[in-house]
């Protein structure tokens, strides 16, 4: 009856047990708690245990750090069931239990929070696990670790006077690797590691197991808040109200002899996506050697030599598994004594490539449908596969050499420290991160660097993971490289780098360049086309492409745009044979002199737009008319001035010297305030009408010329910064009487609209009213979040955004992700106000936003037609648009 009482109790609110958990029930269990309960309940060989829920964990944090009632309790029970169940008693003299007590969040944040192994472990209990296993040097073994491993991550102690004791023990015993240290050793280092321990932490190591468990389990819960998870939170998007469970389960052991070990395996390459077993294995030793990177592992392929028959079975696990979770994974494994044990599962983190190889062939072997292959892809991490390779490297100097742990190429200044990493960055230094190992203290020195390189740790180390997770290249094990932190510097086969000398890194080969090494294009896979076919088909969302010259438009087409819906003429003129022309405009004093120098630049643009009317070819083109303020086009009123007074000392010519101070007079006239806010857009358009008189018949001209050469156009005119209807009206009828004379010169009809760029809020509130003259409206988000937050962006990044982020005032940067409480808001008020008035309005988005996943869903959400982004982020866009209208199905 006690038995019932106790096993009932276990559905209560904390605590599951992994064979009674509903393992669908991810948010309360964790990700890794619901693989544990849904493998046990299938009948995988893994270590019986239990979860403490993430319930269980926020309310540990809403209690100020204090337990939940009746959590202890809970817990209790569950290990007295667990012990039913592994036949052994927590904290017996006889037959101990021991139990590893580990992290797991809702969201996979690999090495963020915190593991304590081999707890249960005390001066009694040691002496039982000895004669237990004849293996004396094994227990003691275990015990010190569990002594550094709860000093460390329970009362957060440094690992190093530990570790200097153990180095102190095998230099006295004259061998290099711990396992031949003798039990006699290990004994003697357990008293060192005690009294190390009494000495920092400034109490005994706690000999009552039960209090060892609590402990264990608050530290776990104190992890999900530690600066590292934080750092790792923020950088992927990750609610901080998901909390952490903790998972309590018997420990196994891979340090109990040649026939023990442990290893981590992926079921797919992580870095390709080749259907082949990867990974890597340690014998006599345990699972956080591997992760931490603190030995370097054999490759898991040298197993089916050393221990055949485990590496059969776990062939056959990995095709098991993968079968059943219909996805690649990460698996963590130990070997006791030749039994294979799995102590976790989770989908596998996986560079950009590997996820579209992995998509795409799990599609074809029948494991999954179009629409999931779209959504196994991170829409975001695309981009890797569009960025550059090392090009060139036959005339570098190869400085190292290591495991190819995360694929991609980058060029930057050694930095030997996260915090220095971070310095350097922010003032604008591309810095590759070098260091022994990464640890997850430097995740933001990961997250800072282009690269990371490590003289330590293998392919599933730490930095190889969260490297490959956020598309940093990565190179683990360059066992031969040498860091002098104090000297600051890095030496390898005799060559010495100081910090802040410039290394090339391939993540594809694990090598390292002394030198700056060039860079090529990538190219799209055959995989990623046919992703991105599938994409096209599920759609909604046109993508078309922010492109402002013909190369542009090329290569955007190139990418699968479907037309450009932003070129942004003032581009044209920043070339160095039209910037003096450009100049005599804004020099003109009278309306026929701007005019000449207007005249000039005509041909110029007819030329412009030709090319990419030619190179879209019936796609959509909108051309939005001169938009920035004209001082831009001049060089600054202080370079001006010091100009003007070498002209003088130098004894210039007269007409140079008139012509510098004729500059520098305008461009003091022109200097504004707020330029951004000044006379700019439609403004420029209104107060010097022939700019933009010029601009519409340089369109018009190159459109008819491109049909009658038998090229098929599709015209859109953007009047930009309108913020009043009035505005819009009085240039639309003046662009309409100019392309009117202009197709009367021509002989040739063209078709076009007229439409506005969103961008002021003003614009936005009096849509219907706007939409009476607009053929379309596309929404400029860069500027109108500008001035919907009243942020100058550079500014607003340069000098206060990062705290508002840090402070978690905004939740995300604005100007990268779309604000859809505020700027958002306003998006959809437009379209909804100015498709009552016109219905059929079109409506884009042509900001930087338009590249973005979580801004293309909401695009998506509120129906616009398109969304425009640069060319490179073209198979972004499209990936992201086609998951956007599956999740939007998805959730009705």
């Amino acid at each position: 009856m006690q038995d019932v009482q106790r096993d009932q109790a276990l559905t209560t609110r904390w605590v599951y047990s992994f064979d009674q958990a509903d393992p669908k029930n991810r948010s309360l269990l964790g990700g890794k708690g619901a693989n544990l309960a849904q493998m046990v309940q299938w009948g995988f060989p893994v270590p019986p245990g239990f979860t403490i829920t993430t319930e269980a964990c926020n309310e540990y944090w809403a209690r100020g750090g204090k337990f939940p009632e009746g959590l202890l309790d809970e817990v209790a029970l569950a290990i007295l069931r667990l012990e039913r169940t592994a036949g052994k008693r927590f904290g017996d003299a006889f037959q101990p239990l021991l139990v590893s007590v580990r992290s797991g969040a809702p969201v996979s944040m690999p090495g963020m929070m915190d593991t304590i192994l081999n707890l249960g472990l005390n001066d009694l209990t040691v002496r039982a696990l000895a004669n237990q296993s004849q293996d004396p040097a094994f227990a003691y073994d275990s015990y010190r670790r569990l002594i550094q491993m709860f000093a460390n991550v329970v009362f957060n102690v440094s690992l190093e006077p530990f570790e200097h004791a153990l180095r102190a023990a095998k230099a006295k015993h004259g061998v290099e690797r711990d396992r031949d240290l003798p039990a006699d050793a290990w004994k003697d280092l357990v008293a060192t590691y005690l009294k190390l321990f009494a000495e920092h932490v400034g109490q005994p190591f706690p000999q009552d197991v039960n209090v060892q468990l609590e402990l264990a389990i608050e530290a776990v819960f104190r992890s999900w808040n530690s600066p590292r998870a934080i750092v790792y939170r923020k950088a992927h998007g990750i609610p901080e109200t998901l909390g952490t469970a903790v998972n309590v389960q018997a420990m196994v052991f891979g340090n109990m002899g040649d026939d023990s070990g442990t290893g981590v395996i992926f079921t797919r390459h992580p870095s390709t996506g080749e259907p082949v077993l990867f990974g890597e294995f340690l014998a006599n030793a345990q699972g956080e050697d591997v992760v931490a990177g603190i030995r370097t592992p054999q490759p898991i392929a040298d197993l089916a030599h050393t221990m055949p028959h485990v590496y059969e079975s776990l062939v056959a696990l990995a095709k098991q598994l993968e079968t059943r979770f219909r996805d690649m994974q990460d698996v963590e494994f130990t070997v006791e004594r030749g039994k294979l044990f799995v102590l976790q599962t989770r989908s596998g983190k996986r560079t950009a490539q590997a996820a579209v190889r992995i998509a795409i062939d799990m599609l074809h072997e029948g494991l999954i449908q179009p629409e999931e292959a779209l959504l196994r892809v991170d829409a975001q991490h695309l981009r890797q596969l569009l960025h550059r390779r090392l090009q060139g490297t036959d005339a570098l100097q190869v400085f190292a050499k290591g495991l190819p742990a995360s694929p991609g190429a980058s060029v930057g200044r050694i930095v030997l420290d996260a915090d220095t990493a971070v310095e350097w960055a922010q003032r604008g230094e591309k810095v590759v991160l070098v260091r022994p190992e990464t640890t997850p203290e430097d995740i933001h020195g990961v997250l800072a660097a282009e690269g990371v390189v490590t003289t330590h740790g293998g392919m599933t180390s730490h930095a190889a993971v969260v490297a490959r997770g956020i598309g940093k290249p990565a190179v683990c094990g360059c066992d031969g490289v040498h860091i002098d932190f104090e000297a600051r510097q890095v030496e390898s086969n005799g060559v010495v780098l100081k910090e802040g000398d410039v290394i090339s890194v391939d993540g594809g080969t694990g090598t390292v360049y002394v030198g700056e090494a060039q860079m090529e294009e990538a190219k799209m896979a055959d995989e990623l086309k046919e992703l991105l076919s599938i994409a096209d088909q599920v759609r909604r969302l046109k993508v078309r492409a922010n492109a402002d010259t013909p190369e542009d438009a090329r290569r955007a087409r190139e990418f699968g745009a479907e037309g450009i819906g932003l070129c942004r003429t003032e581009h044209m003129f920043l070339s160095p044979d039209r910037v003096p022309l450009v100049q005599r405009m804004i020099l003109a004093t009278t309306s026929a002199e701007r005019q000449a120098a207007l005249s000039k630049l005509l041909p110029l643009q007819v030329s412009d737009f030709t090319a990419i009317f030619e190179a879209m070819d019936g796609l959509p083109v909108t051309i939005r008319l001169l938009d920035p303020p004209l001082h831009e086009f001049l060089p600054r009123e202080e370079e001006l001035a010091e100009r003007l007074e070498e002209l003088r000392a130098q004894g210039a010519s007269e007409d140079e010297i008139a012509e510098t101070e004729q500059l520098l007079r305008q461009a003091r006239y022109l200097r504004e305030a707020n330029p951004m806010m000044g006379l700019r857009g439609s403004r420029l358009g209104i107060v010097y009408p022939e700019i933009y008189d010029m601009q519409m018949e340089a369109i018009i001209t190159a459109a008819a010329q491109a049909k009658r050469r038998g090229i098929a156009v599709d015209l859109e005119v953007m009047l930009p910064l309108i913020g009043s209807p009035k505005e819009l009206r009085v240039l639309r009828e003046r662009m309409e009487e100019i392309a009117k004379r202009t197709m009367e010169r021509e002989g040739v009809e063209i078709e076009y609209r007229i439409g506005t760029m969103i961008e002021v809020p003003r614009a936005a509130l009096t849509a219907d009213q706007i939409a009476e003259d607009a053929q379309f409206f596309s929404f400029g988000t860069n500027d109108l979040t500008q001035m919907t937050f009243a942020f100058s962006r550079d500014d607003a990044e340069g000098k206060f955004l990062n705290v508002y982020l840090d402070r978690e005032i905004l939740p995300y940067n604005p100007f990268e992700t779309l604000d859809t409480e505020g700027v958002g808001k306003l998006i959809q008020w437009a379209v909804e106000a100015g498709r009552k008035r016109r219905p059929d309005l079109k409506t884009g988005v042509c900001g930087e936003h338009g590249g973005d996943p979580a801004s293309i869903a909401f695009c998506e959400d509120i129906g616009l037609d398109y969304v425009s982004c640069s060319p490179f982020r073209i198979p972004v866009a499209r990936i992201a648009a086609a998951q956007a209208a599956v999740r939007k199905r998805m959730t009705g």
